[in-house]
């Protein structure tokens, strides 16, 4: 923007509502919320749990956890350019599995950690 005057867009592209770009970016920020989350929920795990006779399925959750984190935050990144592709060349969104995929691996995680809260 130069003297209060928009850039102009490129050739294949049509203006977007800045709220629509801005609702994407904390879209974006709350992937980056999580996968920091996660890591630090690893961290923890790693540092702070002991559990007699099961120190490697700790370390091993503790490992998941920090990976589970990599990757969402990989994820997050991935929707947010492709939904900002999207909308910036007016065409849909695509539609993805990832969200079904990452909700059933939250699941599967917070059994594993309320049977390591059991076991100790």
């Amino acid at each position: 923007m130069v003297d209060g005057v928009p850039a102009p867009a490129a050739p294949d592209e049509i203006p977007v509502d800045y709220r629509f770009l801005l609702a994407n970016e904390r879209t974006f920020l709350a992937w980056m919320r999580t996968a920091l989350a996660l890591i630090a929920g690893g961290l923890a795990l790693d540092q702070f749990v002991r559990v007699e006779h099961a120190e490697g399925l700790v370390v091993a959750i503790a490992i998941i956890v920090v990976a589970a984190g990599a990757v969402v935050a990989i994820v997050g990144t991935y929707r947010w350019s492709k939904t900002e592709t999207a909308m910036r060349k007016g065409t849909p969104l695509a539609r993805t599995p990832v969200l079904i995929v990452v909700g059933t691996l939250f699941a599967i995680l917070a059994v594993l950690v309320t049977g390591i809260i059991v076991v100790s």
